[in-house]
């Protein structure tokens, strides 16, 4: 998903379908410029960062420098709904979180394991969505997240031929005993009140992370680490 620093994305910009450039902010670097007149040329969008953001973002760092440019590969982050479930692959929703820096971890968790969108069905104001942002690393940019109805997307999913698998105390096998592959729908609920009944009863499978200590839940990120990473396994093999 991520090219990293002027030899791969120069490679990336001639054979592949490169949908976001993150250059460095005033780069002096003539062949840092140069590609990044390439990418405007080709109608790819290039976000400007600073050294720091650069660094954070790189997959590699090499030395005390941060590469000067990055692409994203494959996945269109300000893909539309109907774009989305028509490019098929893996999507979260986060039905009824309300939490913003719970949010902002889920949504990074997501980017991060490589998934295709994030949906999210929780009733956030305008700064509580930016704080939620902001504790994503700003991962919202390079991957699309829609605020939405949960029961209404499910539907869609459904319809655009997606599994829906929900992740909740009431699964009765393993995300490992499950296949995560093909077009698929992952549920995470709030923190409060778990996935509603009208989305498990829409689920066409419903997977629980063990626990056995003495309290009884993780927080809301972490089973969806555990799901999101047995997701990549078996979707890289």
């Amino acid at each position: 998903m991520q090219r990293c620093g002027i030899e791969e994305v120069a490679a990336s910009l001639n054979s592949e379908d490169v949908t976001l450039i993150l250059a460095l902010r005033e780069s002096e670097d003539t062949e840092i410029v140069r590609l990044r007149e390439l990418a405007e040329s080709k109608g790819i969008p290039v976000i400007e960062g600073s050294k720091s953001d650069l660094w954070r973002m790189a997959r590699r760092n090499d030395g005390d420098e941060p590469p000067g440019i990055l692409a994203l590969v494959g996945r269109k982050p300000d893909a539309s709904v109907e774009e989305v479930f028509s490019a098929g692959g893996l999507v979260w929703l986060l039905a009824g979180a309300r939490y913003p820096v719970n949010i902002g971890f889920t949504i990074r968790t997501a980017e991060v394991s490589g998934s295709d969108a994030v949906f999210v069905d929780g009733d956030l104001n305008h700064d509580e969505r930016k704080a939620a942002f902001r504790a994503s690393m700003k991962a919202h940019r390079f991957m699309p997240v829609h605020w939405v109805d949960g029961d209404e997307i499910v539907a869609k999913a459904r319809a655009a031929g997606f599994r829906v698998i929900s992740l909740e105390d009431t699964g009765d096998k393993g995300p490992w005993e499950e296949d995560l592959t093909g077009d698929v729908m992952l549920v995470v609920g709030g923190e409060r009140d778990g996935i509603p009944d009208s989305i498990l009863n829409a689920s066409d499978s419903v997977v629980r992370v063990p626990m056995a200590g003495f309290v009884p839940s993780y927080n809301l990120q972490a089973p969806m680490a555990v799901v999101a990473a047995e997701a990549l396994r078996q979707r890289s093999n």
